[in-house]
């Protein structure tokens, strides 16, 4: 779910396309946008606070078979908060091959852009000293 939830609705829309037959699917819900309210923690392990609110769009959908797919996705976009839900829907019970494919090639992605922002980051990295008064 995570994973289709970060993934752009080209790669949600080439995972729909490789599937055969393509899933018959009628909208439960949305897609509706809305506002969560991120929280946070001072130093990851501090104590909570509000730190501002984002716009999140949710769907609900029903296949064909009756397997029922959620998906909740950042931003306004309802077309791939849509899509999201049917692939979570279709990768219930047996994951069909094509999906399982484009799952691996989507969380692959995801890590090695994690993994370059993360490597950017460090490179910025400023380390403090304690200074030390004297007298």
């Amino acid at each position: 779910m995570a994973v289709l939830a970060r993934a752009p609705e080209a790669a949600l829309e080439a995972a729909l396309a490789a599937l055969s037959p393509a899933p018959a699917w009628q909208v439960l819900r949305g897609p509706e946008t809305g506002m969560v309210m991120v929280r946070g923690r001072m130093g990851g392990s501090g104590r909570a606070f509000n730190l501002g609110e984002m716009t999140v769009t949710r769907c609900a959908v029903r296949l064909g078979d009756g397997r029922i797919g959620h998906a909740y996705i950042a931003g306004r976009d309802g077309r791939r908060a849509e899509l999201a839900a049917v692939l979570e829907a279709t990768a219930q019970g047996a994951v069909p091959p094509s999906l399982a494919q484009a799952l691996a090639s989507m969380r692959a992605a995801q890590e090695a852009e994690r993994d370059d922002r993360s490597r950017r980051a460090a490179a910025t990295r400023v380390e403090f000293y304690g200074m030390v008064r004297m007298g």
